[in-house]
Parts: structure tokens; sequence; C-alpha cells
């Protein structure tokens, strides 16, 4: 995607329910611990701390729920 005559990459982070549907949906330039930290409280904000959290294994995600108190909850999958 070009912004202000910039090339960015966008990565979509999305959480999803146990039934499918989107309940969340966050665009950032980078895939980092700071975007996954703001895309976990953004979603926990509006929908409350999940029972599970299912997740690729991205380092950044771990890194997050551990500041967030709540790193025994990820379940990695491929």
């Amino acid at each position: 995607m070009r912004i202000s005559g910039e090339m960015h990459y966008l990565y979509r982070w999305r959480a999803v329910d146990h039934q499918g549907e989107v309940l969340e949906v966050f665009a950032t330039k980078r895939r980092d611990r700071k975007a996954a930290l703001a895309f976990l409280k953004c979603a926990m904000k509006r929908d409350g701390r999940p029972q599970a959290i299912v997740t690729d294994r991205l380092r950044s995600f771990a890194a997050a729920m551990k500041d967030l108190g709540i790193g025994r909850r990820q379940v990695c999958v491929r």
C-alpha cells in the first residue's frame, strides 16, 4: 500500500471468536511486540479477557501476553 508516497506493507491482526465471527481487525506497519500489545489491549477492552488465545508461533504475541499477564492462555498452532 502506498501512503504519502512511501510503500508500506501492512500486517493485519484479527480477533475471531470460537464460532468464526471476526471481533476485531487491526492493521499495523510492523509485526512486533508493540503492535501485538496494542492489538491485544484494543481487543480485550471491547470483548474482555479470553479463556484462550490461539496464535501462530510469532514471538511478539508471547512477549505482549507476558506483559499483560496472560501468557499461559496462549495456544500455538501452525
